[in-house]
């Protein structure tokens, strides 16, 4: 399998494709029952457990090269009085949200508009353009008909009232808190008018956002008491039919009929006892005469796609299953926490065993470890369908569809559900920075076009990742992403995000072979991508307006000012950014010997954030284990890993030396780094060697071949048994970990307002700092120990220890005695008023605590 395809054409079916579309002859004269032709996918009524069976499609396919230009289109209609509506007319930018040289020019007279106006604008805009027509879709066919997406606005104008987004600010905040941006006003200020210009749009011509967000009530698969109505925006097609095994694959029983926007519609109406027309879990395509040919392709909007057993291509598969055999949400989604402690992982390679795991058993097994271990967030990868499993969920085909190798929509419902009952927040790490290169399965050529859904030519195509970049500045590009956005949150309850690779969306030039110095030319210019970064505020004022309690963190490493400001305020509005440095920084150090260390650019490192704006940090990630690279413990500890683990034997030391700085790596990065912190799944153990993903050999088109590991699962999972032995040393290192979630859910300092650094000894390798009530103390020297070492604190009274990394239950050598009490003196130390005598063995990280204050006379 293969993550970028080159295309595909069908056999030619001339009768199925006529060029009058609205003409009598296009429409169906299929009259047979369609549940005697269906094939449904879910023959048990047991979880995932059962097999997902699906026969061979009835077509055929080889390749073809798919170029053209599609053209774009905004539906806006007109309102009448009888609450329905005819198209009349189309958007100043019909398929773009571009730069308007008009706008350029009073952009000042944008940005400083009137709050009221807009919220004014906004009240009288009560014309969404889905709005009105025939609501059950059974208008004759072979008639002029009303706007294809007539009747589904109903019901969203009824919820509408029930969430709404605050009007935009006057977005000039941002410059009270940094007065540096001033000199680049021109850049922030046209960037907020563009922000505000779509918001008044879209409340102008689609009721509003929260109405805009909810694109998957009108688009793809929707159900009424009446039927299915099924619909897609796919301008550059010439005809399209509506295919699968609910009428035997037959290009002409349903052939849909379009508008003048691009907009493909068809109504199935029931069975005659009832039935719905498709039913749950039986395969569904669209076939469309295109610019590039025939081709079918799994509708955009499907909410479920599977590849059958023994094939290729993936199925879209219409999952709707009986009000009975769905999952019912039984636990109330948790408070965001003050500090987030988010445990990083991917279901399908959390097993012990060389397996795909799935949602059920990732929910009885995992979750309880991530409780126990402390953590308060977990984080899921590759949630989204991807059809290359080794793309590491990065190259998403079906946007709104979960992963289907790991179970069903409702296993992962009932995964986050079990994680809500424990307290523990659900992150999606969503991929709206690029989309797969797949043409067979995904967006990529949808509609024959490469404009489609992305930009054209090379601008629409990231060289690095091999995938294609999306159009932030076309419409219906936007109704997409922020309805996909609002679905993961509405009807899997996650409870926030990890936006994937905001850098690349945020410039044209993608962070590529591009060096950020900090200097504010390079995030203010005309390198920035402006329809981009609205986006991101569009869809962060959707996320922080709806969902209040919801976490939203960009993958940034470009550091980009007002990233974590709020909308309102002018900024990007992410709660947090990911402290990508220190990684980074780590790998850095872990080449050299620590002999080589700098204190000072270690906590220069995890220090340097930006004022008021948080961020999520860790000491390594899924990207530090994949194959290529190397873990934090692999880096330190190399092969001895794999002889010299187990306590019954001597460690060698390289283990002894890697044992202590894998603690200390990790618990000045939760320290010092941020208002958050992450872990990989499996890497708080030090989990061995790195990650691959069954592949196979790939034959390149210069004839060399890159070897693959014969499809092998062995290094793609997670070995928890070996944390869990308590015989070996990784036992040691996860209950450090443990004891370091526990230590900041107990003391709650990464949120603690104070942080104070009050030493960086680069002589004696050693830094002290306060966080909260909290004194840390390293020892980064390999070979001394200091005896009466005097540390400098803020407040007097007895402190004792609450963390070592030298007791023996951690893999250490019990070097201090936890009885001890620890007494400040008065004076002042390292610029502190006060301070205390302690001892500070080599290779060793202290936590101490203010137990009481001083004592009274």
């Amino acid at each position: 399998m293969v993550s970028t395809l080159s295309g595909i054409r069908f056999p030619l079916l001339p009768s199925a494709y006529n060029s009058n579309n609205n003409s009598a002859s296009l429409h169906s004269s299929f009259n047979g029952d369609r549940r005697t032709s269906s094939l449904s996918l879910f023959l048990t009524n047991s979880s995932f457990s059962r097999k997902i069976f699906a026969g061979n499609s009835s077509y055929d396919s080889d390749s073809s090269s798919l170029t053209v230009a599609a053209s774009k289109k905004v539906l806006v209609p007109d309102s009448q009085s009888d609450g329905s509506s005819s198209v009349t007319q189309q958007l100043e930018a019909p398929g773009t949200v571009s730069e308007d040289p008009q706008v350029l020019e009073d952009v000042d007279n944008v940005a400083m508009e009137d709050d009221k106006k807009v919220e004014d604008e906004a009240k009288k805009s009560d014309v969404p353009s889905l709005d009105a027509g025939n609501v059950d879709g059974t208008e004759a066919r072979g008639e002029e008909t009303p706007h294809p997406l007539d009747g589904t606005v109903s019901t969203a104008k009824k919820n509408a009232t029930q969430k709404s987004i605050l009007p935009p600010g006057n977005g000039k905040k941002i410059y009270e808190i940094d007065p540096l941006l001033v000199g680049f006003r021109d850049h922030l200020d046209y960037r907020y008018g563009q922000y505000k210009r779509l918001r008044e749009e879209i409340d102008k011509y689609e009721g509003g956002l929260e109405v805009f967000s909810r694109g998957y009530e009108k688009f793809g698969f929707t159900r009424s008491a009446e039927g299915i109505t099924y619909r897609e925006w796919a301008p550059g097609a010439k005809s399209a039919s509506l295919i699968g095994d609910f009428n035997n694959w037959n290009t002409n029983a349903d052939v849909m009929t379009r508008n003048e926007f691009g907009v493909w519609e068809i109504f199935l109406p029931n069975n005659a006892d009832g039935s719905p027309p498709i039913p749950h879990g039986s395969r569904v395509k669209i076939r469309m005469d295109t610019p590039s040919g025939i081709k079918d392709s799994i509708p955009a909007w499907i909410k479920f796609s599977v590849q059958a057993p023994g094939e290729i291509p993936y199925n879209g598969i219409y999952y709707d299953p009986p009000e009975e055999e769905k999952y019912v949400f039984q636990h109330s989604q948790p408070k965001r926490p003050k500090s987030l402690r988010i445990y990083e992982a991917h279901v399908g390679m959390s097993s012990t065993e060389p397996k795909i795991n799935t949602y059920a058993e990732f929910r009885d097994d995992v979750l309880p470890r991530i409780k126990r271990l402390g953590y308060n967030a977990v984080q899921l990868m590759a949630i989204q369908e991807h059809s290359y499993y080794a793309s590491f969920g990065y190259h998403v085909t079906n946007f709104f569809a979960p992963n289907s190798r790991c179970g069903t929509p409702d296993d992962l419902k009932s995964l986050i559900d079990r994680a809500h009952e424990l307290g523990i927040l659900v992150l999606m790490d969503i991929v709206h920075s690029h989309a797969s290169n797949n043409v067979l399965d995904g967006l990529n050529m949808f509609d024959g076009t490469d404009s489609h859904y992305f930009h054209s030519g090379s601008r629409g195509y990231h060289w690095m990742w091999d995938s294609r970049l999306f159009n932030y500045g076309s419409w219906e590009v936007l109704r997409y992403l922020l309805s996909n956005a609002r679905w993961w949150l509405e009807e899997y309850k996650f409870d926030g995000f990890r936006f994937d690779g905001v850098t690349s969306m945020m410039y044209t030039h993608h962070g590529l072979e591009v060096a950020f110095t900090g200097n504010y030319s390079e995030y203010f210019g005309l390198a920035t991508d402006v329809d981009a970064v609205t986006y991101l505020m569009l869809v962060n004022d959707l996320i922080h307006g709806l969902y209040p309690e919801a976490v939203s963190i960009g993958e940034d490493v470009s550091g980009m000012p007002t990233f974590c400001v709020s909308v309102q305020d002018g900024g990007v509005g992410f709660d947090y950014r990911l402290h990508m440095a220190i990684a980074d920084k780590w790998i850095e150090l872990l080449q050299k010997m620590d002999e080589e260390w700098q204190m000072g650019d270690i906590v220069h490192t995890l220090t340097n954030r930006r004022w008021r704006e948080k961020c999520v940090a860790y000491a390594e990630s899924h990207d530090q284990a994949l194959v290529g690279d190397k873990t934090i413990a692999f880096w330190l500890m190399d092969k001895d890993m794999y002889d010299f683990m187990a306590l019954d034997r001597p460690a060698t030391p390289r283990v002894d030396r890697g044992i202590a700085l894998h603690k200390m790596i990790r618990l000045i990065t939760l320290g010092l780094g941020g208002e958050g912190y992450l872990n990989f799944m499996g890497n708080e153990f030090g989990h061995p060697e790195w990650i691959d993903f069954p592949r196979g050999a790939q034959h390149l088109p210069n004839g060399k071949i890159v070897p693959g590991n014969n499809n092998s699962f062995d290094k793609c999972r997670r070995r928890f048994d070996l944390g869990d032995a308590n015989y070996l040393r990784y036992h040691g290192l996860q209950e450090f970990d443990q004891a370091m979630q526990h230590l900041e859910e107990t003391y709650c300092f990464m949120t603690s307002e104070h942080q104070y650094i009050s030493r960086k000894d680069e002589g004696d390798r050693v830094i002290v700092f306060e966080r909260g009530n909290l004194v840390f103390v390293f020892n980064f020297h390999w070979s001394k120990s200091y005896s009466d070492y005097r540390v400098g604190c803020l407040k007097p009274g007895k402190y004792k220890i609450v963390l070592d990394s030298d007791e023996k239950l951690f893999g250490g050598f019990n070097r201090i005695d936890h009885i001890a009490e620890y007494f400040t003196t008065d004076g002042w130390f390292d610029d502190r008023p006060h301070s205390f005598l302690l001892y500070a063995p080599c290779r060793t990280a202290v936590v101490y605590a203010l137990v009481a204050g001083p004592a009274k006379d």
